[in-house]
């Protein structure tokens, strides 16, 4: 993809394996033209896709990509650039450091992690260094699975589409709660102290609730999809808050959001977006948020 890229004379920022959500941030903030993603495939290895992001730091419409998919099988040989005005590729070393401080930010400010155990999860992903380093940085005694990335085991019995060994985990550490997350990061399913599972829609609803009692969430209104559960929804009425459903993808989530100024949003696969903090889904969104909850709980003596 990089030789594709540079055979048309366009610069190239490598980054490294780094979460989704870093890669929106980093387009953004290096104003670059797009960003690329290697999306994990949830079948295997082979079956890697690609997420592109706009200057904006937003997923690409469903017309552009469509446009750039049709341009796949022409003959784009006259578009090439000339030998003198190829492309460079660089590599960014500090983008880690940058994601962590980002996702660091998106915590509350007057409280730490400090007397929590968690595991984390992640998946043999994109996130497998950051998402433990930055969870120690804010004192959680951390236990990390699936940090051993080869390549192939992505995915693999493990992370948010696998979370028999995460659940397993808490229990026997004695945690306080245990995060999955998929292998590139974008979405979370989180496990409580006792081993049960608790999945997107279960997030939303903890977050809106909270959002709505401190009046932060925007018009009273959590986006979701046509698959979350009628329970959310019933939970959230019983709330007065709204649900707006949209068809299955994080991006129609997103979109709907931004038409409308909401500011929570997610699926029940654990794709979780707070547009306050991020352009897509992550899984600081819902993890810190969440954990975040918890320790303030735990310090009141709930």
């Amino acid at each position: 993809m990089t030789a594709g890229f540079l055979s048309m004379g366009i610069e190239v920022v490598l980054t490294g394996p780094i979460p989704t959500p870093g890669i929106a941030l980093l387009t953004r903030s290096m104003r670059a033209d797009l960003g690329v993603m290697i999306r994990d495939p949830i079948t295997g290895f082979e079956d890697n896709g690609i997420k592109l992001f706009g200057a904006d730091g937003y997923k690409l419409d469903d017309a552009l990509e469509q446009e750039i998919e049709a341009m796949l099988g022409a003959d784009l040989t006259l578009q090439l650039a000339a030998p003198d005005s190829l492309g460079k590729a660089s590599r960014l070393d500090d983008c880690l450091g940058r994601y962590s401080e980002f996702v660091k930010a998106s915590f509350p400010k007057n409280l730490s992690l400090e007397g929590l155990k968690i595991v984390v999860d992640c998946a043999n992903g994109a996130a497998y260094k950051v998402a433990p380093q930055a969870l120690w940085e804010l004192e959680a005694e951390v236990i990390s699975l699936g940090v051993s990335p080869n390549g192939r085991n992505i995915n693999a019995g493990c992370g948010a589409t696998s979370t028999e060994a995460l659940q397993k985990a808490v229990v026997e550490h004695k945690a306080d709660i245990g995060i999955a997350l998929d292998g590139d990061a974008d979405r979370l399913i989180m496990v409580d102290e006792l081993g049960r599972k608790i999945d997107g829609d279960q997030l939303m609803a903890v977050l809106a609730s909270s959002l709505k009692a401190k009046g932060q969430l925007a018009g009273d209104t959590v986006v979701a999809t046509v698959m979350s559960n009628l329970g959310l929804e019933r939970f959230l009425q019983a709330q007065g808050i709204k649900l707006h459903r949209t068809a299955v993808g994080d991006r129609y989530v997103m979109e709907a959001m931004r038409a409308h100024g909401y500011t929570l949003g997610g699926e029940q696969s654990g794709h979780i977006v707070l547009s306050d903090y991020s352009t897509t889904g992550g899984w600081f969104a819902g993890g810190a948020a969440s954990v975040g909850g918890a320790e303030r709980k735990r310090r009141e003596g709930v």
